[in-house]
């Protein structure tokens, strides 16, 4: 079951059929046997012409798959399509388009995108973990055409850019979300929303929206851009610029555009990559979410805002 360094050639020999697929699906959801989803019971019959299993109490006789409740129950996609799919979601460093993918496993448009999306709802995190110690805070704008940004105030007038907050602790976890409004209010409510109380230090750059985050606990520093100042010491806001170039990198070769009302999938796909950059169960772990967490309805997706 081991999923460690997981490369594609090794990922199409260990899961190249649904007998295969099904195995690893078998134990990563039930490690100490399988249990029934409905009444918990462990006396367990398999059907073994239809890849299914029967409860034995008397009282159940749930007949179900290893795929029952999960997000994999009402897809017709194999099952090692699925894999493949969720192997390079998590392994392209600049993320896929649903066209790339539509070519690679051989899909149709409609069934990429969607497949995209969901494998992206098992990436967002229901309640991160605060950041500490040195933390990096900036914000960024993405999206449509604007007339020019001017200064810190946002984006100019008749833009359509949408603004994205980012929370970076040195050498841990990142934190990203879309900003309601440029000011002061939107940008301390992102950050005693993710920054813990006993953080070392806030570093950011000196646009005034960001004073008055500091306090007994937790030192602010700024770097004035502006005037060319990029790092002092060790105040500086270069790693979650790095996390800026990834998700521009993102949008340009691979997503080329992005709706605000998808926007926080995305940030949510980047955030787990870099969040996970050095775990080699990546693969594992996603697969777990997605046997886990809810299944993502098509309407809700494309259901206007």
């Amino acid at each position: 079951m081991a999923t460690k360094d997981l490369d594609l050639p090794t990922l199409i020999e260990r899961f190249g059929t649904e007998d295969k697929c099904r195995d690893f699906l078998e134990q990563l959801r039930w490690p100490e046997g399988v249990r029934c989803p409905r009444c918990g019971n462990d006396s367990i019959s398999r059907i073994e012409k239809r890849k299914q299993f029967e409860c034995n109490e008397d009282s159940c006789r749930y007949q179900f798959s290893v795929t029952a409740g999960t997000v994999f129950h009402d897809s017709h996609l194999p099952l090692w399509k699925w894999f493949l799919a969720i192997y390079l979601v998590g392994q392209s460093k600049k993320g896929i388009s649903a066209k790339q993918l539509e070519r690679t496993i051989g899909v149709s448009y409609k069934t990429a995108w969607y497949l995209g999306h969901r494998i992206r709802s098992a990436m967002e995190e229901g309640s991160p973990v605060p950041l500490r110690g040195i933390v990096e805070v900036d914000e960024t704008y993405v999206g449509g055409k604007s007339r020019g940004i001017k200064g810190k105030g946002g984006p100019g007038r008749g833009t359509k850019k949408a603004m994205v907050i980012g929370a970076v602790e040195r050498g841990g976890e990142v934190r990203l979300r879309v900003g309601d409004r440029p000011n002061k209010a939107t940008l301390h409510a992102f950050i005693n929303e993710h920054v813990a109380d006993e953080a070392e230090a806030i570093h950011t750059d000196a646009w005034q929206a960001y004073g008055g985050i500091g306090d007994a606990d937790t030192v602010h520093e700024f770097v004035s851009h502006n005037q060319g100042e990029w790092i002092r010491g060790i105040v500086h806001t270069n790693t979650v610029e790095g996390v800026w170039s990834l998700l521009k990198r993102s949008i340009v070769g691979s997503y080329h555009q992005l709706s605000v009302k998808h926007l926080p999938a995305y940030l949510d796909e980047v955030a787990f990559r870099f969040n996970n950059r050095e775990n080699p169960f990546l693969f594992r772990d996603t697969v777990l979410r997605l046997v886990e967490g809810e299944t993502l309805p098509f309407k809700e997706l494309v259901r206007s805002a």
